[in-house]
């Protein structure tokens, strides 16, 4: 159902019915307009920034300059969209909602990207650049609007979290999906700290002009994966920090597939076997999150996976799989009783 269109949303707390499950792109825009834009702007940023992967040639630390400015706005505009889309289904603290959600625009979003793409347009390197007076204060200006994205995701977390919802998955795939994916935020912190080499020189007083990296084994800009750029000889905290973050959009999808999924399937019909499948889900994706830090703190590619990295995923896949077995059996026969 889409939001009330007669009301500006400031208006209509507390006096819509409880919404089904549905992307309603006017709703959204209505419902959020700040958060709305924001993902329609990152598209654009993204398309440019797609142009310039083509046109300019410029390489930083081995990567196109244009490549991170890419990589950011389609993040972005795909947590911006997912936050619009949950404010858009509330019936409470729809004020206070819209507020947080605009504070994250102006205060996470908008600091990072500009300071992301500002820097490309200089061919420097916008993350860990200590080079320069200008380029220390663009990244401390980064890590300020990280903190806050942080604290406002987690605010819209809660507020999200105590709401009436139609489906019980869905009540459930919103709070696991805000929580792993603020873990997943969290793992961009340990790229700030300064790898050994970098804490070494550090205290014999020699001035750096890079302090963090997202390689574990080795240096940032060796050989990497196409599109991605995730390293292919070292360990990357890249790869698990971008899994974890998009689990904010993973697991109320998996709910809405399920939810679409039980015109077909009668065992999916019952709202327990489905809110059980999202548990299941949610603990293998932050699983795999988990997996993923690990083999990077290992100094291990993603690309080339040990026996032991191997090992732990298949048991990782067989406990997943067996867990959902257990929810679809154990509530089928609770629903013939």
């Amino acid at each position: 159902m889409a939001v009330q269109t007669s009301l500006p949303a400031s208006r209509t707390h507390g006096e819509n019915k409880p919404p089904v499950d549905t992307f309603h792109l006017g709703a959204i825009v209505r419902a959020h307009r700040p958060l709305a834009f924001c993902a329609a702007a990152m598209v654009v940023l993204a398309v440019l920034s797609g142009v310039g992967l083509v046109v300019d040639q410029r390489l930083v630390q081995g990567e196109p300059v244009w490549l991170k400015p890419f990589k950011f706005a389609m993040s972005f505009a795909l947590y911006a969209i997912t936050l619009a889309w949950m404010v858009s289904r509330v019936q409470r603290w729809r004020r206070t909602l819209w507020w947080l959600g605009t504070v994250t625009v102006a205060g996470f979003v908008l600091p990072e990207i500009s300071a992301i793409t500002f820097q490309a347009v200089r061919g420097v390197r916008s993350h860990f650049n200590f080079s320069t007076q200008l380029d220390s204060t663009i990244f401390a200006v980064m890590g300020g609007a990280a903190y806050l994205g942080w604290l406002m995701t987690f605010a819209l977390g809660v507020f999200l979290v105590l709401q009436r919802r139609v489906d019980r998955s869905m009540a459930w795939a919103v709070p696991l999906g805000i929580a792993v994916s603020l873990a997943g935020m969290s793992i961009g912190y340990l790229m700030t700290a300064p790898t050994p080499d970098q804490a070494q020189a550090m205290h014999t007083a020699i001035k750096l002009a890079t302090i963090g990296a997202h390689s574990v084994g080795g240096i940032d800009g060796g050989a990497g994966m196409p599109v991605t750029g995730w390293a292919t000889e070292t360990g990357d905290l890249r790869v698990a920090h971008f899994f974890g973050l998009h689990a904010l959009q993973a697991l109320p999808l998996f709910a809405v597939v399920l939810q679409s999924l039980a015109r077909r399937f009668e065992t999916l019909r019952d709202v327990t076997t489905r809110a059980g499948l999202v548990i299941v889900a949610a603990l293998g994706y932050a699983g795999l999150t988990g997996l993923l830090l690990w083999q990077a703190q290992r100094g291990q590619s993603p690309a080339h996976p040990d026996a032991l990295t191997l090992t732990v995923g298949a048991a990782l896949a067989a406990a997943v799989a067996i867990l959902a077995a257990g929810v679809v059996v154990a509530t089928s026969r609770a629903i013939r009783r």
